[in-house]
């Protein structure tokens, strides 16, 4: 199958294995990237990002979409040379060996694991907040258990409710944007029209950047479009659209969305610097203090929602990420079977379900849950896409044959994607570097334990 710059790399299935069914638009597929992503993804860590980017809150987004425009050209890059489930797992196989697809893969899974725990316990603590004789944990669960039973049930179902989700979610922004224009025009801005993009005191390009290190935060999960490869009708060309697709609208919402609650804030950055209790609920303040409490409610409502959702796409990322590792021999086999009804991996969603509803209901069950979890969540994705980033560049210059690769497509525009990942890397907090070290280390001695079992010597990596 041709594909960008020549070959197109496809490895056979195991006989045991059954098939992905082709059933997801380009609609669908941009309808799972955006509901892992949350249009209003920036909520819960606005008052965070003001106070650490001295107010240049907008900028922080701008330049967290240029950083992360890097990683979605190399996605679109590799999903076309290879058109498979797993995603970064199978760029890193066939761009840098089979050992550097693994160590991608497992990076990647602590990425998709603890995610979908995060916006599975955003999603009880707003329903918490909403219904408190309930415990967070128990609406935890039971935001887990609904939405794996839709991916079980198959993946245009899913994708079917997930959009009319989607739709409630941005129906509800544009909403606040109305109201938040109407705000300004009633009762003026706070500060500086200029401040959320220059910040209050003058620009500080390191503030800046130690935002977008907590800012990429929001964007994790653009990614996991590709991990439908093997579902998308249309091509492998449809997959890498939707990737960069996906990553534009995030961008535009987050910079409109946290452009104007910069306006209407009635706290200062220096404010939120100096009490760091309030900035947890800095949007929800800015919207009861300039609108209304009623909006406080609908976004809390929507976001309860959201996040239930964003964590099913993340959930049926994860089960693709195992299904394909579990396909290749590199997971138990049991996970690499496909559902004949559904046509869904049911055995490796079951397993992604497991784990994240074990880590979202340890986390909601204790008073800093919220904190541990969202410490980590980043390392692990961040270190498949330094790998996937390498990938095109070992594909293209070294593994491929046939014609010479761009030095500008295949070898620059990677490079300064790797650059971007390993400053974010070393701005990520201390905890984040040490579980993500500890991670890899585990997943390198179950590397040597397979070699050692099947006999393969360092040359098979």
């Amino acid at each position: 199958m041709p594909g960008m710059g020549g070959a197109t790399v496809g490895e056979r299935a195991h006989d045991d294995t059954g098939a992905l069914r082709r059933t997801l638009s380009f609609r669908d597929l941009v309808v799972y990237g955006l509901l892992f992503i949350a249009p209003m993804a920036p909520v819960g860590i606005f008052g965070t990002l003001q106070a650490t980017s001295h107010g240049a809150i907008t900028a922080v987004y701008v330049v967290a979409t240029v950083a992360m425009a890097f990683t979605a050209y190399s996605y679109a890059q590799m999903v076309r040379v290879v058109p498979k489930a797993g995603s970064v797992y199978a760029y890193a196989r066939v761009g840098l060996g089979r050992g550097a697809g693994f160590v991608a893969g497992w990076m990647a899974m602590l990425d998709y694991l603890l995610i979908p725990a995060v916006a599975y316990l955003f999603s009880g603590i707003a329903l918490h907040a909403l219904v408190p004789q309930v415990h967070q944990w128990v609406w935890t669960a039971v935001a887990v258990v609904v939405t794996t039973l839709l991916n079980l049930w198959g993946v245009r179902t899913a994708a079917v409710v997930g959009f009319a989700v989607l739709a409630l979610e941005i129906a509800v922004l544009v909403v606040f944007v109305v109201a938040a224009v109407w705000a300004l025009a009633a009762h003026g801005a706070q500060r500086g029209w200029a401040v959320p993009l220059t910040g209050e005191g003058g620009f500080s390009l390191d503030a800046v950047l130690a935002a977008v290190s907590v800012a990429v935060l929001s964007y994790l999960g653009f990614d996991a479009i590709a991990s439908f490869a093997e579902e998308a009708s249309g091509g492998s060309r449809r997959v890498a659209r939707a990737v960069v697709t996906c990553l534009v609208v995030a961008g535009v919402l987050f910079a409109v969305q946290t452009y104007l609650a910069a306006l209407l804030a009635p706290m200062s950055a220096a404010e939120l610097a100096a009490r760091p209790g309030e900035q947890g609920a800095a949007f929800y303040t800015t919207v009861d203090s300039a609108v209304g409490g009623w909006l406080h409610d609908l976004v809390a409502v929507s976001k309860a929602i959201g996040a239930a959702f964003a964590a099913l796409a993340g959930q049926a990322a994860a089960g693709r990420l195992l299904f394909a590792m579990a396909r290749d021999r590199r997971l138990p086999g049991a996970m690499a079977k496909v559902d004949a009804g559904s046509g869904v991996p049911r055995r490796a969603l079951l397993g992604a379900a497991l784990v994240t509803l074990v880590a979202a209901v340890w986390a909601a069950a204790r008073d800093d849950g919220l904190d541990r979890l969202s410490s980590i969540v980043n390392v692990g994705a961040l270190s498949a896409f330094a790998l996937l980033h390498a990938s095109v560049i070992g594909w293209f210059r070294f593994r491929r044959q046939g014609a010479p690769p761009s030095v500008l497509r295949h070898v620059v525009v990677p490079l300064l994607g790797l650059a971007v990942v390993v400053a974010v890397v070393v701005e990520a907090s201390p905890t984040a570097r040490i579980v993500g070290g500890v991670w890899l280390l585990v997943g390198l001695v179950v590397l040597a334990v397979q070699y050692a079992r099947a006999g393969a010597g360092p040359s098979d990596a």
